[in-house]
């Protein structure tokens, strides 16, 4: 696989919760001191959102390269007037892939579900959450989503400042394979001891399915356990059969899901792979609330979070990164936090479903690869 090499770095900071991550999320923007670059699926017409938006002007206000990249399907809500307000305080914007556009340039069900910001190349902030209220803070009457996310000093920002410039070419439609190496090596050299870290991009600009690999790889070579938490889960026939095979050799499968997502036909979709896992012997666990977090971890070895679901299109179509974690303290910082949702949620039991219902679980599995 084309992948940069994993990198070491100053500092890795998980955020306990989503006020810690906003927090994190503003000082990094207004950190920034010649260039500020920001990713996201969906930028929310919330308090959040311009909360975002007011960082992000004062950014360009000090003179600050400061680029903002949405996905033009998950952003599209965004009120037009915020992007025209954004654009006349000095920020470039561009929606990735506008739903109109040019057929010959990409097709349009691309989506880039990447979340990442880059200032100076040098720090990161990246995970899981989109920039809007429900991934940050309660709201009335709604807690809000179970999330993860982190930030980075080090050269892992300079690999995700180059994947935001590739990103950014590739805005308009036109899809290139980016190779993983762009950065002069003095680039990619960080303390001798610090958090090894490795970026994981995976999408139609890489030449291979980069995370679906790794967690086949992952899969036959764990020992011990594997823990996933993922908010939708309809995974191909070779991840699911991987997984099963594990538990029969005797390792610790553990899924975490929301007992109900804020999708339905993905809930409808995942429940014949969660009965194939549920016989191997795997346990699968459903929080009382909307789990958004994506994170796998493998033994004490590895452990990977980002933006990339368990299922089809977030495994082959959309443009997505993971962030993979070598470091012991890292490793373990993602595991208890696994564990910790694991001991707030209740055993999925497994029934056999009706003729009906099987079919309209294999419909609804085989359609959902595009929605």
């Amino acid at each position: 696989m084309d992948l940069a090499p994993a990198v070491r770095n100053v500092r890795v900071h998980f955020h306990a919760d989503g006020p810690e991550a906003l927090q994190a999320l503003l000082a990094l923007i207004d950190s920034a001191t010649h260039s500020l670059d920001v990713c996201t699926f969906v930028f929310g017409d919330d308090d959040v959102g311009e909360q975002v938006a007011q960082a992000l002007a004062r950014s360009a206000q000090r003179d600050v390269a400061t680029r903002l990249l949405v996905d033009a399907v998950g952003s599209l809500r965004m009120p037009r007037g915020l992007l025209q307000r954004l654009a006349h305080q000095g920020v470039k914007v561009r929606r990735f892939m506008p739903l109109l556009h040019n057929p010959m340039r990409g097709r349009t069900n691309l989506r880039n579900h990447r979340k990442m910001a880059v200032a100076d190349g040098a720090r990161l902030w990246s995970g899981g959450r989109n920039l809007a209220c429900e991934y940050f803070v309660d709201g009335p009457g709604a807690p809000a989503w179970v999330d993860l996310s982190f930030d980075v000093e080090g050269p892992l920002a300079a690999l995700a400042q180059a994947q935001f410039r590739a990103d950014w070419r590739a805005a308009t439609g036109r899809v290139r394979f980016t190779r993983q190496m762009p950065l002069p090596r003095q680039a990619l050299i960080g303390p001798p001891d610090g958090p090894l870290t490795q970026w994981v991009p995976s999408g139609p600009d890489q030449p291979d399915d980069t995370v679906h690999a790794l967690l086949l790889t992952g899969a036959y070579h764990a020992q011990q356990r594997i823990v996933a938490v993922t908010p939708y889960f309809v995974p191909d026939d070779a991840l699911i059969d991987a997984w099963c095979i594990a538990c029969r050799r005797g390792v610790q499968v553990h899924l975490v899901l929301p007992a109900r997502s804020n999708h339905r036909l993905a809930d409808w979709a995942r429940e014949r792979a969660l009965r194939q896992l549920a016989a191997a012997g795997a346990r699968v666990w459903l929080v009382h609330r909307m789990v958004h977090a994506k994170a796998v971890v493998i033994d004490d070895t590895v452990a990977l979070t980002g933006s990339l679901n368990l299922d089809a299109r977030s495994l082959f179509l959309n443009y997505e990164h993971m962030t993979a974690f070598y470091g012991r303290d890292q490793v373990q910082w993602l595991s208890a936090w696994c564990e910790g949702q694991m001991a707030d949620a209740h055993l999925h039991s497994s029934r056999p479903p009706s003729w009906l219902r099987d079919v309209a679980e294999g419909v609804v599995r085989a359609v959902g690869f595009q929605l």
